[in-house]
């Protein structure tokens, strides 16, 4: 899996490194039972601090997307909680709805977006 980042984003780089991730997970690109690169790897590989890979991995433990292992590191193994992935996605679309209301986009512009958007997962 190749993971870049935007040394120039406005985006904390673990946040960037835990959504490349996910994305990995939902395009297939890694799967469940995957092991990540270790700590160390990965940070050597993208050029970033151990410690900003090590809060990714710590996030998206939290979130149900990897378990951590001493002896087999991060794999993914996602917690399959739909009512509360279901909530939480509320919580996230209740505000970038409201920004996009705020930018005059309109009901029909983010379905269509939201559908442009999904069939690359698909």
């Amino acid at each position: 899996m190749l993971i870049e980042i935007d040394f120039n984003s406005d985006e904390a780089i673990y946040m960037q490194l835990r959504n490349r991730i996910i994305i990995g997970i939902a395009t297939a690109e890694i799967q469940e039972g995957d092991s990540l690169p270790s700590v160390r790897q990965l940070a050597e590989n993208i050029g970033i601090n151990m410690h900003t890979v090590n809060k990714a991995y710590s996030v998206l433990k939290q979130e149900g997307f990897i378990q951590l292992d001493r002896r087999k590191g991060a794999v993914i193994s996602l917690d399959v909680n739909k009512m509360q992935a279901l909530e939480d996605m509320k919580n996230q679309l209740r505000i970038i709805l409201a920004k996009g209301r705020c930018k005059n986009i309109t009901k029909d512009e983010v379905h269509e977006l939201v559908e442009e958007i999904f069939k690359e997962y698909c």
